[in-house]
């Protein structure tokens, strides 16, 4: 099976297929950014099309009811949306555990962009667990989750 994964970064212990930045624990949000592959924006330009070719030349027309979203660094288109659709940037997904992680006590464990930046996450660890049956031990995370190409709703998920 094929990985999805673009760029990521992790704490702890080496993560599914072994991919991505290792960072020592308590990283600053910036660092993350940075190592997880989340240091770019997602900008938007109006959809044009050519209609009427004659030999190489033809006429270019707009369709204002929709927008093309590309990534700041390469460039690389993301997706079209509809000119309501409101973007979440990657940065905002990591800006949201800001206060988490400096104030209550959750850890980063791990970040990353996948399929191209069209969709990207980053989990927690909450501090919090329990015991089940037995001796094995269940802790808590939140999930952060967001996609660009309608694919997905941003989403916080406790898991």
């Amino acid at each position: 099976m094929a990985h999805l994964v673009e760029t990521m970064a992790y704490a702890g212990a080496t993560p599914w297929h072994g991919l991505g930045n290792n960072l020592p624990q308590k990283q600053p949000i910036e660092v993350w950014q940075r190592e997880a592959g989340m240091d770019w924006q997602i900008l938007e330009s109006p959809v044009h099309f050519k209609s009427d070719a004659i030999g190489h030349l033809g006429t270019i027309h707009s369709f204002p009811e929709q927008k093309v979203l590309f990534r700041s660094d390469t460039k690389a288109p993301l997706s079209v949306v509809s000119q309501r659709y409101h973007t979440v940037q990657p940065r905002e997904v990591l800006e949201f555990y800001r206060d988490l992680t400096e104030v209550s006590g959750y850890e980063l464990e791990t970040a990353g962009v996948l399929t191209g930046g069209r969709k990207f996450w980053a989990l927690a660890r909450t501090g919090q667990g329990a015991a089940i049956k037995g001796n094995d031990q269940v802790n808590g995370y939140l999930l952060l989750a967001t996609s660009c190409d309608g694919t997905l709703a941003t989403t916080a998920t406790p898991t």
